[in-house]
C-alpha cells in the first residue's frame, strides 16, 4: 500500500505565499504522476497541477488556468516528494488541497489520495 501525507497548509493573507509538500511512503514501486487537487466548500474537487515523475518526459508539468503564473509544482524523485509553491494567493484559492499519485504500470495501475490540508486565504 502507498500512503500520501500532506503538510504546509494554513492561514495566509491575500497576496501571501504557502508551500505544500506531499510525501509518498509504503510499497511505492513506480510513481508516474504526482499532483494536487483542491476542493472548496460546496464545490467539486478540481485539478490544480501535476508533474510527470517517471519515464522520458519526467519533469513535464501541467496547471489549471486559474493558478498558472502563481503556483509552481516540483518533485524530488529520490524522496518521493512533491511540492506546490503557491504565490500571490487569492481568497478564491481557499480550499482543502489533496495530494494525488498515480503509479504502477499498464497492467496494474494504482491511484492514491492524501487526507488533505486546509489552505485559507483571507482578504
Amino acid at each position: 500500500q502507498v500512503q500520501l501525507e500532506e503538510s504546509g497548509g494554513g492561514l495566509v493573507q491575500a497576496g501571501g505565499s504557502l508551500r505544500l509538500s506531499c510525501v509518498a511512503s509504503g510499497s511505492i514501486g513506480r510513481i508516474n504522476i504526482m499532483g494536487w487537487y483542491r476542493q472548496a466548500p460546496g464545490k467539486q474537487r478540481e485539478f490544480v497541477a501535476d508533474i510527470i515523475t517517471s519515464g522520458q518526459i519526467r519533469g513535464v508539468t501541467a496547471y489549471a488556468d486559474s493558478v498558472k503564473g502563481r503556483f509552481t509544482i516540483s518533485a524530488d524523485n529520490v524522496k518521493n516528494t512533491v511540492h506546490l509553491q503557491m504565490n500571490s494567493l487569492k481568497p478564491e484559492d481557499t480550499a482543502v488541497y489533496y495530494c494525488n499519485a498515480v503509479g504502477g504500470n499498464i497492467g496494474s495501475p494504482w491511484v492514491r489520495w492524501g487526507q488533505g490540508t486546509q489552505v485559507t486565504v483571507s482578504s
